[in-house]
């Protein structure tokens, strides 16, 4: 990705691109150049991964930075286009994974404050439809989950899925800075920490465009769990 040219036989005869922000490695990709080869390949329709922060923390560097040069990028491609805005993903529960297996213990900071974490199945069912299906051109969509979790409240289902109690070790704001800046840049770190320690009332929003595009209620914390259960075991 850092090589666009690269790309061109992957694109050849593409009609459509899934387009992933970057994550911590988004200040190495030129979104433009990208979105060039794709267009001179063939593709027509893109759906661009991006985050919920870049409207709510517009001034911060990773989200109002980085990811809305993505986004900007998308919307001025000529490309029939389509934004995903994901709040904080379930998944990012596998980070306790080695203490829950070890210990039955789960570290986290901000144990009671809440937020609508979205299933990253959900993401893929509404990428995929905004991939193939028509109708979604020039829409954002905000994807979360249907209700509010904390993490204290997670790590209890996880010990209910298990059989077994998880104890909740609430970590300060500095060790958890410590211990995530071990893979992450410090800009994301810091967006994160505020984000998930004094969330706005849109990042604590539960939206409606999951259901609204797959016709259905989004997955629970719960419906995560189950399915993923054996990584915690």
């Amino acid at each position: 990705m850092t090589d666009p040219e690269s790309l061109r036989p992957v694109l050849d005869g593409a009609d459509a691109l899934f387009l992933h922000d970057g994550g911590a490695g988004a200040h190495l990709l030129s979104p433009r150049d990208i979105l060039d080869v794709a267009k001179a390949g063939g593709v027509g329709r893109i759906v661009l991964l991006s985050s919920i922060g870049v409207a709510t923390r517009p001034h911060s560097a990773s989200h109002g930075g980085m990811m809305r040069a993505f986004e900007d990028a998308v919307r001025q491609s000529a490309m029939a286009w389509t934004i995903l805005r994901p709040g904080a993903f379930n998944s990012n529960m596998y980070a306790w994974a080695e203490t829950v297996r070890a210990q039955r213990t789960v570290a986290a900071p901000f144990g009671d404050v809440g937020l609508p974490t979205v299933d990253p199945a959900d993401i893929a069912e509404v990428a995929a439809a905004a991939l193939h299906e028509d109708g979604h051109a020039g829409q954002i969509y905000e994807l979360t989950g249907p209700a509010l979790t904390t993490p204290r409240q997670r790590a209890e289902t996880l010990g209910e899925a298990l059989g077994e109690p998880i104890r909740f070790v609430e970590q300060t704001r500095d060790e958890a800075r410590a211990q995530m800046l071990q893979f992450m840049p410090e800009p994301v770190v810091e967006t994160t920490l505020d984000a998930i320690g004094e969330p706005t009332s849109a990042e604590q929003r539960i939206s409606p465009d999951v259901e609204r595009v797959l016709g259905r209620a989004p997955y629970t914390f719960t419906d995560w769990v189950q399915r993923n259960i054996t990584a915690f075991r």
